[in-house]
């Protein structure tokens, strides 16, 4: 319907140029959204990325800072006086780096910016494990059996919160994220010893020691709810993703939808997902990450941001997921409601990554020959090109492979032919791990948790 005066963006929403404060594909991808929306772009890079291919096609490209992340795409000062000197009304962090850094996201609208992606206070509170669990508990969200405070000094109380929960516990930082900051505790006898370790740990990657205290389970699947707000009450969750497939506790292979769950048992959840963005006045996109194991559902955290593997759940339900994000920061009014969602076909994507494939340990230098595959229902979010040199600087992801078929088993067979299409030469990659993995009878039946890959790891290393 047409937007009146009231639904229109805000004027204090209102921008034409887009600051990309990130790099890689995602920042080709950004790039991508924005010309179609009609906006004009400032792309930004360290001195490893001058020869990023899509510094050529923004309005403005300027380099911020040497080689180090620290230096260049975590400089915040840096990030927005290029903003406002290039004209940029708003930024765009994409993910990683200053993504979910509440402090960045008010630093950027105090300098008179546009954030785009949700206030600092919505990233703080669900930025924080306790605070986020307590916020979705309030809202209906099913959490993971365990208290929604921090674990306290005294040792006798440590012990009575753990065999109240009962054997094994995870502890985790309530700062944390990534896999880090965090330790299975399977009996009593081990559990002080790993909370003085977990603490250290957390003091160290997150600056704080604050911990809590959850049951382990120890067969789940890891689910994701894609959620999309605006600024006016309005939200939709777009489905559900499977992102099981993890290699210390880093995703490989996702997939839309997840894969033998019924809707009435996911409808709910979906809905209370919804209810908790609204409570806490979210805007933008987000992701809420369960555990699912025995038909039940539990809260670990929410992303607020865009995720790596957004494009399955675009693939799925149609939407741009990334123009939406943008729009919702323009302050325009949501343009679908739940009853138009619907999610068709199945969709998987494959992380491309410069790494050895039997070690994974990073792999730089020149990409000296590529070929990707094209065809109906097939995807690549990537960056590179032949000639391109990929840095020892930053993470290794270099592509996205995705695909979209009608049915899980179609969708199976085309990301076969699409990994058989696919050529990087020059560098090492995980193609030939992904190749393998999609060859595989259990994951082809649907038949895999979190630790699934990890001891199937194991046993080609053995064989």
């Amino acid at each position: 319907m047409p937007e009146t005066l009231e639904h229109s963006a805000a004027a204090g929403h209102r921008f034409d140029t887009v600051l990309i404060a990130n790099r890689g594909e995602i920042a080709a991808r950004i790039q991508r959204a924005c010309r179609e929306l009609g906006l004009k772009t400032v792309a930004i890079c360290s001195e490893a990325d001058r020869e990023a291919p899509y510094g050529s096609t923004a309005d403005s490209f300027l380099c911020i800072g040497p080689s180090s992340a620290a230096k260049s795409y975590l400089n915040q000062h840096a990030i927005i006086l290029t903003a406002r000197l290039a004209g940029a009304g708003a930024i765009h962090p994409g993910y990683g780096f200053l993504s979910e850094n509440a402090a960045f996201a008010d630093a950027v609208e105090k300098a008179g910016l546009v954030f785009i992606g949700p206030t600092a206070s919505s990233i703080a509170i669900m930025g924080d494990k306790i605070s986020a669990k307590r916020a979705m508990m309030a809202a209906g969200v099913p959490c993971v059996p365990g208290p929604d405070t921090a674990l306290p000094d005294d040792p006798a109380t440590i012990e009575r919160i753990a065999l109240e929960i009962g054997y094994p516990v995870i502890i985790k930082a309530a700062g944390g994220g990534g896999g880090r900051g965090m330790r299975v505790v399977p009996k009593a006898d081990v559990l002080h010893e790993a909370i003085a370790l977990t603490r250290e740990e957390a003091r160290k990657a997150f600056g704080s020691p604050s911990l809590y205290m959850e049951k382990f389970l120890e067969h789940p699947r890891h689910i994701e709810i894609q959620v999309i707000c605006d600024d006016h009450g309005n939200a939709v969750w777009l489905g559900h993703r499977d992102c099981s497939m993890q290699r210390r506790h880093q995703k490989v292979v996702e997939e839309a939808p997840a894969p033998w769950i019924a809707p009435d048992i996911i409808q709910p959840v979906g809905l209370a997902c919804v209810q908790a963005c609204l409570q806490i006045g979210y805007r933008g996109v987000g992701t809420f990450e369960f555990l699912y194991e025995d038909g039940a559902f539990y809260f670990i955290e929410m992303n607020t941001r865009l995720q790596v593997e957004h494009p399955v759940t675009e693939m799925t339900s149609g939407v741009d997921i990334v123009q939406a994000q943008i729009r919702a920061a323009q302050g325009h009014v949501l343009d679908l409601i739940q009853g138009d969602v619907t999610c068709e076909g199945h969709s998987f994507e494959c992380r491309i990554n410069a790494e050895d494939p039997e070690t994974f340990l990073p792999s730089a230098g020149v990409v000296n020959h590529l070929a990707l595959p094209a065809g109906p229902g097939i995807r690549v979010d990537t960056h590179i090109h032949a000639g391109y040199k990929v840095s020892p600087y930053y993470d290794s992801l270099i592509a996205k492979l995705i695909v979209h078929a009608p049915t899980r088993a179609e969708a199976m067979a085309r990301m076969r032919e699409a990994l058989a299409g696919t050529e990087v030469e020059g560098i090492s990659t995980n193609i030939p791990f992904l190749r393998a993995l999609f060859e595989d009878g259990a994951f082809a039946q649907g038949e895999t948790d979190i630790h699934y890959l990890e001891q199937w790891l194991k046993l080609r290393r053995a064989a």
